[in-house]
């Protein structure tokens, strides 16, 4: 039986529990087949079914239109730092990108080696974390295409925007905010995000494409790494990682019986709600990032005196509460609050920082 334990982790994050049941009760006999799911062919009826299905789901649950192909592939999202630029710096080899956050930087250090990479706007720190306003930007005109974070899980820095490109593809690395609420696929060229914070397991990512941006890749480009290759190939040009595959296809179905995204972004901005409404009452705890570009996902904060940062941490796990410590480069404390964080872990977490900083203030 699971521990009763609210999993605060950035990713790899928590599973639902409904979706890990199933797939406990799948583990050693998947569809009658009297094996696992990791053990039948990729190739095979069934598993091909269930392929076709979880990106069936996808499609609905994210009104994915016809002219946009789907790839679930390995690698997470750290392969596409690369894969982008190698598809679409072709002919022109500029491509402008907003810093935000630590894994904006890592997508603009690997572009760096395939193009001419223009920062067009940097988050702003002047105390208080905030994104520039795009009327500030400085863009690049006929950019190969314009590529943002959307969500930084390390400083919890979120876009409630999104940046108008005109005729330049628009480019998402939605790894930490994907499925969390509805978005309109048609004003982006490419989504890419790993699965690993709400969408399944680490190993695998999903790449959503429009298909005029499906085009020959540098000549040098890796043979996973091709576009071409994968959209023709459906996925399996290779074997792909099946089992994390198989996750996917559970949190999906999850998903849409919970109602679909418009539930889950009530859900997910009510619970990020209660507990900025918390921080910002209690002077013993401190967020930093400007109101209007605070994540829904992750929540990080910093205790009045950082003395107690490691009883904090020892009492809150010793309450059920996991993996809140913040990361190495931002310190303090991180809840991250994704799909299937339950409102009851963030209420749980609330009063266990409310009693906290009633016996330390």
């Amino acid at each position: 039986m699971r521990q009763p334990v609210f999993n605060f982790s950035a990713g790899p994050a928590m599973l639902p529990v409904e979706v890990l049941k199933q797939a406990q009760a799948e583990m050693l006999d998947w569809r009658g087949k009297g094996m696992s799911v990791m053990e039948v062919s990729h190739r095979g009826k069934d598993f091909t079914e269930m392929a076709n299905q979880s990106e069936a789901d996808l499609r609905e649950l994210l009104a994915i239109p016809n002219n946009y192909h789907v790839l679930f592939l390995a690698g997470g999202a750290t392969a596409q730092f690369s894969a982008i630029p190698m598809n679409l710096l072709t002919k022109n080899k500029k491509a402008d990108y907003i810093d935000t956050g630590q894994w904006s930087r890592k997508a603009i250090k690997e572009a760096e080696r395939y193009g001419e990479i223009h920062i067009a706007a940097s988050v702003k720190d002047d105390g208080v974390l905030s994104i520039p306003t795009q009327d500030s930007w400085s863009l690049t005109p006929n950019a190969a295409y314009l590529h943002y974070t959307p969500n930084e899980t390390i400083d919890g820095v979120e876009f409630h925007w999104i940046p108008q490109t005109g005729n330049v593809p628009l480019v998402a690395d939605m790894s930490s905010n994907i499925l969390s609420r509805p978005i309109n696929v048609n004003d982006y060229g490419i989504i890419y995000a790993g699965a690993q914070k709400n969408m399944g397991a680490a190993g695998i990512g999903v790449v959503i494409i429009r298909e005029d941006l499906v085009k020959e890749p540098m000549p040098t480009t890796p043979i996973l790494y091709n576009y071409q290759v994968e959209v023709a190939n459906k996925s399996f040009y290779n074997t792909p990682p099946t089992y994390n595959w198989y996750l996917v296809g559970l949190v999906l179905a999850w998903l849409k019986k919970q109602g679909g995204l418009s539930i889950m972004a009530e859900h997910n901005q009510r619970k990020a709600r209660k507990l900025y409404n918390f921080i910002d009452a209690h002077s013993f705890y401190h967020n930093r990032v400007a109101p209007a570009c605070r994540s829904w996902m992750n929540i990080p904060f910093i205790l009045q005196d950082n003395q107690l940062d490691g009883q904090f941490l020892a009492e809150a796990e010793a309450n059920g509460l996991t993996n809140l410590k913040g990361h190495i480069l931002a310190g303090g404390m991180r809840a991250s609050i994704y799909n299937a964080m339950p409102e009851e872990g963030v209420d749980t977490l609330i009063s266990f920082m409310k009693a906290f900083a009633d016996k330390h203030g």
